[in-house]
């Protein structure tokens, strides 16, 4: 994996990397510019870029097409890691929640309006051939209900985790393809019924939670509140599906976390990877409460615990 990131005190500055990373956008500050942060990456993961965007800015904007600024070779799926974003392009507006997924185009006016501090990330695919499929403007929200928009959903997050390191050009090339032909499906018009998490009964409402919460465990900011505007349920109904099973949002949030941590610290190929940077990996934002919290779990520290899974 090939990043570069940096880190900027000053909006010109952070504008100035964001035009040569992602094209001629324009910024401005919600706050007083001395609490201005902006931070951008960009990475090659398995050979796919993924451009990784942190702010607080109060507005980033790309003016009508001008083709003697604009790359419009490409379209973006962008993925909301955390925080919340309202995104337009032309005539049509989304807010796009912690873990939800969208496409946008690289062509025509378009707006990021950051509600606080937001963390995204972009992968670039080529527009000639997402119009193809789509045969229509390629801007909307990925369906997270349909079978193909959880496929997305899963194979974005996977890119976005910076652990795929393999370059090969074929393999990069099949990841694309993947990404392509999953869209048209993935991608709802706005006059299609999105499946409706309310109707789900009991049981399949609870599935479809833990499914979100596996789906998103790398966002710091997946949480009851979160996870019940994606699900489009109240947080009290949210907390009656766990409590069903004796069990709690947070308590099983934290569980697969954990999880997920120690199958990563027992994987030869991540041995490489520090303890810490596994833990942040799965959303820990706190080294000491990730090792208390490890050990209570498993009754080993996770330096212990990963010199017995490898030993």
């Amino acid at each position: 994996m090939d990043t570069q990131e940096t880190a900027h005190d000053s909006l010109e500055t952070w504008t100035a990397a964001l035009q040569a990373i992602c094209g001629h956008f324009e910024t401005r500050t919600a706050l007083d510019p001395s609490l201005f942060i902006g931070r951008i990456a960009l990475a090659s993961h398995a050979g796919v870029e993924v451009a990784h965007l942190k702010t607080n800015a109060g507005l980033i904007s790309r003016p009508s097409h001008r083709p003697d600024h604009d790359n419009d070779q490409h379209c973006f799926l962008v993925s909301q890691r955390s925080g919340r974003a309202r995104i337009a392009q032309d005539d049509r507006s989304i807010l796009l929640e912690p873990g939800e997924l969208l496409l946008m185009d690289s062509v025509g006016s378009c707006s990021i309006t950051p509600i606080g501090l937001i963390e995204h990330a972009s992968l670039p695919l080529p527009r000639s051939l997402v119009t193809r499929k789509l045969g229509q403007r390629p801007f909307g929200r990925i369906s997270a209900c349909r079978a193909s928009g959880r496929m997305l959903h899963l194979m974005v997050n996977q890119l976005c985790r910076r652990t795929l390191t393999s370059a090969a050009e074929a393999e990069a090339d099949a990841l694309r393809d993947a990404l392509l032909q999953l869209l048209p499906a993935a991608l709802a018009p706005d006059d299609a019924p999105e499946a409706n998490p309310e109707a789900l009964p009991g049981d399949s409402l609870l599935e479809y939670a833990r499914q979100l919460i596996d789906e998103s465990l790398g966002q710091a900011s997946l949480d009851p509140d979160a996870l019940a505007r994606r699900m489009k349920i109240s947080v009290r109904r949210l907390y009656r599906l766990f409590e069903a099973e004796n069990d709690s949002v947070c308590r099983y949030i934290q569980h697969r976390r954990l999880q997920r941590c120690a199958q990563d610290l027992s994987d030869p190929a991540l041995k490489s990877h520090s303890i810490t940077t596994i833990a942040f990996k799965w959303g820990f934002v706190d080294s000491a409460h990730f090792s208390r919290s490890f050990k209570k779990h498993y009754a080993l520290a996770p330096r212990e615990y990963r010199q017995r899974a490898l030993a």
